[in-house]
């Protein structure tokens, strides 16, 4: 099926955040369950993953930092990658559509000066993983990074300069090309590319260009409205009228950008952060995903387990905002 037909099969997602995308500063070889609970979240098990299948999501999304697991030559460790392989297996064998991505990358910056280097470790990295994963179906998104932007600069989250947008969308090819040239599943896998830090404002959609071939779905996150919905203004937790037009302008974004043009979207990463408002976060989520199931695009909750926009209490396998969950589920 095309791109835009599968897009429309999917509708929920719950992020695995904090865990495999964990950065253990300062260690130079970590272990994978060093770095898997670095940030103080779980191993992970098949019965956390059993119970996002169980409760009705169908997409899993996996964030994984590879630079603390790559060695010389741009080689991933083999330990690392096993157990990438085996949280995403989690994920398969409960039939969940799984994406796996480059997460909290640094080595990236998206600058003249730094692709070439960039470029090289991105195209060995995705050789690595999309071999690793080669006879796996459809069910495996690959994404090719997470919010690509010019870190701790006045242009990171304001939908960056000329120079990085045009930079991120040649990361976004080398990764379509190294990928396809793999063979087996790949050659026709669904693989998501994201706009300069996955932005979804005018300036980091506007001269976004997706590469070119079939089976591209355009990465986006969203935290709309990013007063109520993502800072951390503990005073600002009311759903309003105003937070509801705030929501009728961002897919409105998306559509004039992407969907009108038969581009589709996923939405990698979005939520409402805790701020003790649990019912203005029903509220919310109602909102968001009645809007996101209008336009035919998937969401994904960002859940960074203990912290602000965690859903999922994974020691005791259970959802910490059950009325939350099912606002979101069934909007």
């Amino acid at each position: 099926m095309s791109a835009w037909e599968y897009v429309k099969k999917l509708h929920t997602g719950w992020n695995l955040g904090n865990t495999l995308d964990a950065i253990r500063r300062g260690e130079t070889d970590p272990t994978p369950e060093s770095q898997e609970t670095a940030w103080n979240n779980p191993v992970t098990t098949p019965e956390m993953i059993k119970l996002v299948k169980d409760t009705g999501f169908d997409m899993l999304r996996v964030p994984t930092t590879w630079e603390a697991q790559i060695g010389p030559g741009n080689i991933v460790k083999k330990a690392w990658m096993d157990r990438v392989q085996e949280i995403v297996d989690y994920g398969i064998n409960v039939g969940l559509t799984v994406i796996l991505n480059l997460h909290h990358e640094d080595w990236h910056f998206p600058s003249d000066e730094n692709y070439p280097a960039a470029s090289e470790r991105m195209k060995a990295l995705w050789q690595q993983i999309a071999e690793r994963f080669a006879n796996y179906g459809d069910k495996l998104i690959f994404e090719a990074m997470n919010e690509p932007r010019k870190t701790r600069t006045p242009v990171e989250w304001n939908g960056g300069d000329e120079e990085g947008r045009r930079v991120v969308m040649q990361l976004n090819k080398d990764f379509v090309e190294t990928v396809r040239t793999t063979g087996g599943s790949n050659s026709t896998r669904m693989l998501m590319v994201p706009t300069y830090a996955a932005c979804s404002e005018d300036p980091g959609m506007c001269d976004f260009v997706p590469p070119e071939g079939e089976n591209i779905i355009v990465s986006l996150h969203c935290y709309p409205p990013v007063n109520f919905a993502l800072l951390d203004d503990m005073d600002d937790n009311k759903w309003t009228d105003e937070c509801d037009k705030e929501l009728d302008l961002l897919f409105g974004r998306v559509d004039k950008y992407f969907l009108s043009k038969g581009i589709p979207v996923i939405m990698g990463e979005c939520g409402a952060r805790d701020k003790n408002n649990p019912q203005d976060r029903v509220k919310w989520a109602k909102a968001y995903m009645s809007r996101a199931r209008k336009y035919g695009v998937p969401s994904i909750w960002w859940d960074n387990g203990g912290h602000e926009f965690e859903l999922m209490l994974r020691r005791e396998l259970k959802w910490k905002y059950p009325e939350i969950v099912e606002a979101f589920l069934n909007a």
